[in-house]
Order: C-alpha cells, then structure tokens, then sequence
C-alpha cells in the first residue's frame, strides 16, 4: 500500500500573512518503507512555500494520503481525478491501488515533474497529467476527486460536483463545503499535529419532487443527502417523511415504518426484496 504524499492548504483568515491557497502533494512509499525521492542534478525540485497561480506548497503528513485513499474506497474499478495535483504524487499512490486517472495542475514545472514520478514508479500507463485550471477541468469521468481546497474553492466547484454520477465520491482534507455535510469524517491516527482531519462526501442521487408510491403520493424535499416530506393517501392526514441518502442508497422513515432501496434515475426499489423483514416496495416518477 502506497505511503508517502503531501497536500496541504493554510486558511488566509487564520494566517493574514498568507494570501493564496496552501497546497502540496507527495508520493507514498510502498509499504513499511520510508523513502524520499531525491531529485538528480538539475532537475525540477519544487520548495515548501513556493507561490503559484492559486496556492503556495507546504507538506503534510503522508498518512493523510492514505486515509483519503481509503474512506473513498480506491480500487482499480476507479478513476481518481486531483484538481490542483501537484507533482501527481496522489495520483500515483492511487495507481498504485490499480486505479486510472487525471491531475489537472497549473504549473506545467510540476506536470514534468508529475510525469516523470509516474514513469520512475511504474504506473505513467493509467496516468494522466494535463496543464490547466482547475475550474475549467472536465471532471465528467470522475468515481473518486481526492482535494485539499479551501472552503470557497469547494464551493466555486460544489455546482460541478453536484452533477457527476450519483456514488461519487470526494475526499477532502481539512476543509469541506459550507452547508453540505460530510458523510464521514475521520482522524489521521497517532501523533498528528495539522491537517489531521479526512472528509468523504459521496454524490446524492436526485430525488427531490413528487413519487408515486404504495398507493398514495410521496413527496421529498432535499438538501443534499437529507431529506424530508409528506406521504399523502385518498384523503387521509399527511404522514411526515424523514430521510438519507447514500450516493444511490436512500432510507426513508414514513410513519413507523422504514423503508430502504436504491435509486435509479426515475425509479425506487426496496434493497433487499423483502429479507429480514424488510417491506417490499418500489416508487416512479
């Protein structure tokens, strides 16, 4: 298992001196090794606090790259995509994992430099590195973004974000979006001092509006994963509605009852066809 990257971002309202976003990435090591690749002569080396378009670079612990790549669940069905990449370190100890992807970074020093750490490591073949802006990054292809941006990038992108395939999923570190929670948080274990803090955000499927449903007239409302609404049959009181999602994995609590399936475009089904106990049920546009 790969151990060895670094990215990170200094908040400019907690360092005044700071006027641009904090971002570094490097790569992990195999496991139970603790390498450092020594750049040859003449060579591009890039330096902690160097300034760029949007960021300057500062080092973070490699296990936060770890924790990332594991709450978002990386294996080689996947395509990892790291806006802001840096030296692609990241996306190398994804490779690693199997997976296939594309670093979009601004500085085209770190692409080379990306390219040629994708070569020495042996997995430039499922790797990409383009020179670019983030913002204007086609991100379409995306099962897994691995980001260290600030909360107003985040948001600058979240409209982006909320468009890809529902079960995407984005692992932020440190910082996360303004109103939409994450689905799970976790802490780099042992002495960890900053930018400690892993963040996985997993795409909701679009339920919001009215379902037809046993027998009577779901309607959802939703923030993100939450959701919330009323049940409505013949000319019977309203029954409040409370409800999850999961990516695609939605939980309904109607009444006493709870309800659990999946989402598929127009249409839900009950998850486990009855097993369990669990009622049989299926909801259409």
């Amino acid at each position: 298992m790969p151990r060895r990257h670094w990215y990170a971002i200094l908040l400019p309202t907690v360092f005044a001196s700071v006027s641009a976003i904090v971002v570094l990435q490097a790569l992990s090591p195999p496991p139970h090794q603790t390498a450092v690749v020594e750049p040859a002569p003449g060579e591009y080396e890039p330096e902690i606090g160097q300034e760029g378009k949007d960021v300057v670079w500062v080092p973070t612990s490699p296990e936060m790259t770890e924790l990332l790549l594991e709450m978002a669940a990386v294996t080689a069905d996947d395509f990892v995509i790291d806006l802001g990449s840096g030296d692609g370190r990241n996306l190398i100890a994804a490779a690693r994992r199997g997976a296939r992807g594309l670093g979009v970074e601004f500085n085209p020093d770190m692409v080379s430099l990306s390219e040629r750490l994708a070569e020495e490591a042996g997995v430039a073949d499922r790797l990409q590195f383009a020179q670019g802006d983030m913002y204007e990054a086609d991100i379409s292809q995306a099962t897994v973004l691995t980001l260290f941006l600030l909360p107003s990038n985040l948001e600058r992108l979240k409209p982006t974000f909320l468009t890809l395939a529902p079960g995407t999923r984005i692992a932020l570190n440190t910082f996360t979006f303004n109103d939409w929670k994450p689905d799970e948080r976790r802490r780099v274990e042992g002495e960890c001092v900053s930018w400690c803090t892993a963040l996985l955000h997993i795409v909701p499927a679009k339920v919001a509006g009215a379902w037809q449903f046993d027998g009577g007239t779901l309607t959802l409302d939703q923030e993100y994963q939450e959701l919330t609404g009323t049940f409505t049959r013949g000319t019977a009181e309203p029954v409040a509605v409370t409800g999850h999602l999961r990516g695609t994995e939605i939980t309904l609590e109607i009444g006493r009852r709870t309800y659990e399936g999946r989402v598929d475009g127009m249409r839900m089904t009950s998850r486990a066809n009855g097993v369990g106990g669990e009622p049989i049920w299926t909801a259409t546009r």
